[in-house]
C-alpha cells in the first residue's frame, strides 16, 4: 500500500488487522452512504502498442467491446480452460488496467509475461501508484454494469440493482475524493470486508489461491457477467470454453448459499448431499463472507458455493467439516 494512502487511512481513524483487513470504529446512526478502502485487490497495468494484441490472445472477453466508457470482466485461463484469475479490465487513454485478487497478482503478471516475447508490451504492477475505493448509497440509476466514466480518476459501476461504485484514483485524487465524500457528502468509513459481501451478494466471482484453475469460467457464470466472447477468435484455453458452450454441457455454476458458524469456510471447502447413502460432495465454496454490519444475524456467512446443476436435494446440504453445518441454497445467480 501507498505509504500516504495508509497514513491518510489511519488519520480517518482506520484500524489495520491485516493488510488487506481495514475496520473503522462502528457508528452509531443509520447512515446509508458508505465509503470503503480496498486493499484486498490489486492493479496491474498493461501498455505499450501491441498491448490490446496480448490481451486478446489470452483473456476471455474481447478486447475490442471495451472502451473508456465500457468496462468487462473476464478471466485468464490455462490451457485447459480453467481459470487462474478472473478481474476487471478498464481501459484508460493509453492502457489497460486489470483489477484482480492481490493474491493472485504475482501469478498472472508472471504468466502474462510468457507470451509478451519481442511484443511491445508492458506490464506494471500499480499498487503502489493507484488507490481503490468502494462507494454505496441507495439511490438509483440506469447504469450498466461496468459503465465506466471519470477524468482525474475512474468510476465503474458495481451493480445493476444498487448504486454501487469501484473507485481508480491516484493517491492524492484518492485522498480528495475520499475527504470530500466524509465531509461533505456524509458518507461513512466501512469496513473493507463489508465490499467484499456486497461483491458476494452481487455473484462476483473473485478467486483465491485455493480456487484458482478449479473451475471453467461458465462454472463462476462469468458468461452472465457479459466477461466470455465465443467469437473473438484463439485465445489460451478458448477450445475448452468454447466447446463446453457449443455442447451445453456446463454441469456446474455459481450459487448464492447461507450456513449458520462461527467459522467462515475457506475457499475450496467441500459440501457434501447425505440422503445419497454416502457422503457425496457436490459443491464447492468458491468464498464465504460475514457481513460486518451490526445488524446483520448473527453467525450467518454467506457463500458463493459452485454446485452441480442435476442436484436438487438442498435439505440436505453440509459442509464436510467437524460440525457437518448444514447448507441452504438461496438462489442460481
Amino acid at each position: 500500500m501507498n505509504l500516504n494512502w495508509n497514513n491518510f487511512l489511519l488519520s480517518q481513524q482506520a484500524s489495520f488487522i491485516s493488510d488487506t483487513h481495514i475496520t473503522f470504529p462502528v457508528a452509531s446512526d443509520d447512515n446509508d452512504k458508505k465509503i470503503y478502502p480496498i486493499e484486498h485487490l490489486a492493479i496491474l497495468k498493461i501498455s505499450g502498442n501491441d498491448a490490446a494484441k496480448l490481451l486478446q490472445g489470452q483473456v476471455t472477453c474481447n478486447i475490442n467491446d471495451i472502451t473508456e466508457a465500457k468496462s468487462s470482466f473476464g478471466a485468464l485461463c490455462n490451457p485447459k480452460g480453467r481459470t487462474l484469475s478472473t478481474f476487471l479490465l478498464v481501459k484508460t487513454p493509453d492502457d489497460f488496467l486489470m483489477v484482480l485478487p492481490k493474491e493472485l497478482l504475482g501469478i498472472i503478471q508472471k504468466r502474462l509475461q510468457m507470451y509478451i516475447l519481442r511484443s511491445a508490451v508492458t506490464l506494471t504492477d500499480c499498487s503502489e501508484l493507484l488507490c481503490l475505493i468502494g462507494l454505496s448509497q441507495p439511490k438509483k440509476h440506469d447504469e450498466g454494469l461496468f459503465s465506466t466514466s471519470g477524468q482525474d480518476f475512474i468510476s465503474v459501476n458495481f451493480s445493476v440493482n444498487e448504486c454501487r461504485h469501484l473507485i481508480i484514483a491516484e493517491t492524492n485524487n484518492a485522498i480528495k475524493i475520499w475527504s470530500e465524500h466524509v465531509t461533505n457528502q456524509d458518507f461513512l468509513p466501512t469496513s473493507s470486508d463489508q465490499w467484499r459481501y456486497l461483491d458476494l451478494l452481487s455473484g462476483l466471482p473473485w478467486l483465491t489461491t485455493e480456487t484458482s484453475e478449479e473451475f471453467i469460467p461458465q462454472m463462476l457464470n462469468l458468461d452472465q457477467l457479459g466477461g466470455i466472447s465465443y467469437d473473438k477468435g484463439c485465445y489460451t484455453g478458448q477450445e475448452i470454453v468454447a466447446r463446453t458452450h457449443y455442447l451445453g454441457k456446463t454441469k456446474r455454476a455459481l450459487f448464492l448459499a447461507e450456513c449458520y458458524s462461527t467459522t467462515i469456510p475457506a475457499p475450496n471447502s467441500t459440501i457434501i448431499d447425505t440422503s445419497k447413502g454416502e457422503d457425496q460432495s457436490i459443491a464447492k465454496v468458491l468464498w464465504a463472507q460475514r457481513s460486518s454490519e451490526t445488524t446483520a444475524e448473527q453467525n450467518s456467512v454467506k457463500m458463493l458455493i459452485v454446485l452441480q446443476l442435476t442436484e436438487n436435494n438442498t435439505d440436505h446440504f453440509y459442509l464436510n467439516d467437524e460440525n457437518q453445518t448444514q447448507v441452504t441454497l438461496l438462489t442460481h445467480l
